[in-house]
């Protein structure tokens, strides 16, 4: 029979045996393997629409305007008539500057008959040598005073073909400046109206001298592969938000910096058959620059920070244990962090499970790189405001 001094240190050996805690069993984890993919890098920077071509109507001579021969806002053609010009004085000239060309002819070829016979009479000494000379001299007058008329009758007539003020350009023509019965004098500093040709069209836009060191420092260093010299594609949103539906290129890039903003100038051509476009329009341009052709971008739920900020990332080591890692982390791309440094090819990046994990713990993991989203290819590219 137990003595109760027995009884109780058996019941209390039992009671030690059963606080003993069982093995943790290791959590499971959503780990993706980090593979390298090519990435473009763009940069996104305001601009405004400026028109291919444009022409201010000016009239080269003066005179009353007697009809406007077009529609305002309408397509017009180069060397469609604009406004016509009361052309009488200028008729008036073109025909007294004709009617001196034929007298200056018909003087002209009396003279050339005088001056043949006395070179005729000359050789038989039927007139004297000064008489041959003068006969000459005239000779070469007239034919001076022909050229001089022939001059003045083009003059007239460019004058009067300057009556009617026709299209420089084809393009789209703006409201006209001036009505039938106005006076309109030469080289006058208001213009009748413009021509602005926008389809295509251009886009001026302005970026930083330092995003453009930036990226020629990433070119020389092999980082990043140019996409084209001068022709880069280009595209563009506008005011409201919504994607012009035809792509652009890079025609013009600037050659000096500017000394009071430190910005360079860059010109690009877009198609603009409807005319969806107009000048001075308020646009953004998204250039693709340059292609990073080993870029590594994590899904942003497996990015953290710590107490200064700085970004951080659980990965699962060679020997299955959770390590922190520091990252330098560049744009969102979509969904994910475009990572600069802190990973390379093959390291198990930790998604999901990150509450159940502290560093050095031993865990199972399970790959899910092919439930990754792949973000829609528009935002693909890292975009970089310009300054």
């Amino acid at each position: 029979m137990l003595t109760p001094l027995l009884l109780v240190f058996l019941l209390g050996a039992c009671s030690r045996s059963n606080d003993v805690p069982a093995p943790k069993a290791a959590a499971e984890v959503g780990t993706i393997t980090v593979k390298p993919e090519p990435q473009s890098v763009s940069t996104e920077l305001p601009g405004r629409t400026v028109a291919y071509l444009t022409a201010d109507i000016r009239p080269q001579i003066s005179g009353i305007i007697q009809r406007r021969l077009f529609t305002e806002g309408a397509n017009v053609k180069q060397g469609q008539a604009l406004y016509q010009i009361d052309p009488a004085t200028y008729q008036a000239a073109y025909d007294s500057a004709k009617a001196s060309l034929s007298k200056a002819e018909a003087t002209l070829r009396a003279s050339k008959l005088k001056a043949e016979r006395y070179v005729e009479l000359n050789k038989i000494d039927a007139v004297s040598k000064q008489d041959n000379d003068d006969a000459q001299s005239v000779l070469s007058e007239n034919q001076a005073a022909l050229e001089v008329a022939r001059a003045s009758l083009k003059t007239a007539a460019i004058n009067l073909g300057f009556t009617q003020i026709v299209a420089p350009i084809s393009g789209r023509i703006e409201t006209s400046t001036v009505t039938p019965g106005a006076l309109v004098v030469a080289q006058q500093s208001l213009a009748l109206t413009t021509i602005q040709k926008i389809d295509p069209i251009y886009v001026d836009v302005t970026q930083s001298s330092v995003d453009v060191l930036r990226m020629r420092r990433e070119l020389a260093s092999g980082n990043i592969k140019a996409v084209g010299r001068d022709e880069a594609p280009v595209k563009l949103v506008l005011e409201d938000g919504s994607v012009y539906p035809n792509q652009g290129k890079l025609k013009f890039s600037g050659l000096s910096v500017n000394t009071g903003t430190g910005m360079i100038t860059l010109r690009a051509e877009f198609p603009n058959p409807d005319g969806m476009l107009l000048p001075g329009m308020y646009v953004r341009a998204q250039l693709e620059e340059a292609v990073d052709e080993t870029a590594i971008l994590i899904p942003q739920k497996a990015v953290t920070r710590d107490a200064t900020g700085a970004a951080t990332a659980l990965i699962l080591n060679s020997a299955g244990k959770v390590e922190q890692r520091a990252l330098t982390v560049g744009r969102a791309i979509g969904n994910r962090w475009w990572v600069s440094a802190g990973l390379q090819a093959g390291d198990k990046v930790i998604v999901d499970g990150l509450q159940k994990i502290r560093t050095g713990d031993n865990v199972r993991a399970v790959d899910m790189s092919a439930g990754v989203p792949t973000p829609p290819t528009p935002s693909k590219s890292l975009q970089v405001s310009g300054r």
